[in-house]
């Protein structure tokens, strides 16, 4: 009797490994069951980079797998586009779409809005225009107002970027020579104007906060509709009599066609991981703002600013 008992507990154990086994089999085959990659479209060390890494560090801990950061800067952010777009619709490559997203069709960009699955905005970076500390303006109406007798070179971080569109549109409403200067990225478009290599600089909240806390850039305007925490004493543009508005926003993508399961896991965890406290620590101290949508909001949202952006470019 003993020995049948030893038997029926032998079996039952083994009935209970197999479950296990089946359990941890369908886990490894569910998504996600790999490592993920998050391609960032800008070099290190700006607004869109600092924001991929604070994300994709997020969703490592809540998916359990690695999500590694992948940097393809290069024409102004397509590069990375194009290369997103052409991999497999798995949910395993993943990308940082910028406000570029609503610009660069207008610009001749091979582009196209609908190749992607929108996944959720993160932030958003009101754009500012700064000059070196040792720079003879004070005001924007200062520099405005020099730029009309002769020209002023502004970096920003590409020639499809909020950032040229704002120094664009400035030059355009005032009649200022402004001569735009394309980077592959915010930081290297500050670390010209740091250099004094450019009369000035149009980048986000989150490229110049730190150089304007500690003096070396000054801050002329932001684009915004409210004063920005960060910049204290630094007036809008709207309250110095130009009525202008852009935001360095962005957010999470795929290639289009990501499953559906996926994709709300996807969704989920970026969700999660914009609320984290971890991640508002990592960007609010740089001075960009997190603002959430869900994938389909934040598509709805890019269509809408894609339209402002026809008119804004419009010739």
């Amino acid at each position: 009797m003993n020995y049948l008992n030893s038997i029926v507990k032998s079996v039952a154990v083994m009935g209970l490994l197999g479950v296990a086994l089946a359990s941890s089999a369908f886990a490894q085959d569910g998504f996600p069951a790999k490592d993920i990659t998050f391609v960032v479209q800008a070099a290190a060390g700006g607004a869109s980079d600092r924001t991929s890494r604070a994300i994709a560090a997020e969703m490592e801990k809540d998916l359990g797998v690695s999500v590694i950061v992948e940097n393809r800067p290069g024409a102004t952010g397509t590069v990375a586009f194009a290369h997103v777009a052409e991999q497999p619709a798995d949910g395993y490559t993943i990308g940082f779409g910028p406000v570029e997203f609503a610009i660069a069709e207008h610009l001749g960009y091979d582009f196209d809005r609908a190749d992607y699955t929108y996944l959720g905005q993160v932030m958003n970076s009101p754009v500012v225009l700064a000059v070196p500390a040792n720079s003879p303006y004070n005001t924007l109406a200062e520099f405005i107002e020099a730029s009309k007798t002769k020209e002023m070179s502004v970096s920003n971080s590409g020639a499809a970027s909020s950032f040229a569109a704002t120094t664009f549109t400035l030059a355009r409403m005032t009649q200022a020579k402004l001569v735009g200067v394309p980077f592959d990225g915010g930081a290297p478009a500050v670390a010209a104007a740091l250099g004094n290599h450019v009369d000035a600089v149009t980048a986000g909240a989150g490229e110049t906060a730190t150089a304007f806390a500690d003096g070396s850039l000054k801050v002329l305007a932001i684009f915004a509709d409210e004063e920005h925490p960060k910049f204290p004493g630094v007036q809008t543009a709207k309250a110095q009599g130009y009525d202008l508005t852009f935001g360095a926003w962005g957010g999470v993508y795929g290639p289009a066609g990501i499953p559906d399961d996926a994709k709300a896991i996807l969704e989920e965890s970026i969700k999660k991981a914009a609320s984290s406290q971890t991640f508002l620590d990592a960007i609010t101290p740089a001075g960009i703002l997190p603002v959430y949508r869900s994938g389909d909001e934040w598509k709805a949202f890019v269509d809408a600013e894609a339209a402002r952006y026809a008119e804004v470019l419009a010739e």
